[in-house]
């Protein structure tokens, strides 16, 4: 009798750990080597935060023809302006192909894709299956992060987020939503920062 096929028992090239959006957080913990989605008016925000946590040049992929374009000096209070390498294609297809080659690179651990649209199901698995190969071929197991107007929604994301500002006098807070994730139920938290904290953290009653 022969033994288990050699694809069923092949370890993965390299550990693809996750990714949490703030120190401290495992909960918040996404994975690497998938393709996840952020919605929200506070979306690129959130963005920054996932980008605090990772090293190297963060690559940022937004239409070129965008009207509310990320500007460098916006983004300071979170990483340094000078990590963001900005890749404007005139074409949403090209957009959604060039997030699909930076992941297959495996060239840095954050590709951001601005998408001014949903991503059908065919791209997203495409960019899954390039973020898999990016893991055992690449320097990074990269993560892909699709931020998608209104309430998002693409189809085959690993998980999906949604980020809203809920500030106050004298303090940041948002609203955090998972609203879809593959192995956990829906859920929220309440996020905060005071002035003199670098960076935000969970509230807790």
């Amino acid at each position: 009798m022969s033994g288990p096929h050699p694809l069923l028992t092949r370890s993965p090239a390299r550990p693809t750990p996750g990714i949490a959006m703030l120190p401290g957080a495992p909960e918040l913990e996404l994975a690497c080597a998938r393709v996840h989605e952020a919605c929200g008016i506070a979306r690129r925000t959130l963005a920054m935060w996932i980008a605090a946590q990772t090293s190297g040049p963060v690559l940022w992929v937004a239409p070129s023809y965008s009207r509310d374009a990320l500007n460098g000096e916006g983004v300071r209070d979170w990483i340094d302006p000078a990590r963001l390498i900005f890749v404007a294609p005139r074409r949403t297809e090209d957009l959604l192909w060039t997030m699909e080659e930076i992941l297959r690179a495996g060239a840095v651990a954050l590709a951001v894709g601005d998408l001014p649209g949903l991503p059908g199901l065919t791209q997203v698995r495409r960019m899954h299956l390039a973020a898999e190969t990016g893991a055992k071929e690449g320097a990074y197991a990269p993560l892909g992060l699709l931020l998608t107007p209104g309430t998002g929604g693409a189809a085959g994301v690993e998980t999906r987020w949604q980020l809203a500002p809920a500030h106050s006098a004298g303090q940041e807070n948002w609203r955090l939503e998972r609203l879809r994730a593959r192995t956990a139920p829906q859920r929220g938290w309440d996020i905060g920062r005071v002035a003199t904290m670098p960076f935000p953290q969970i509230k807790t009653a």
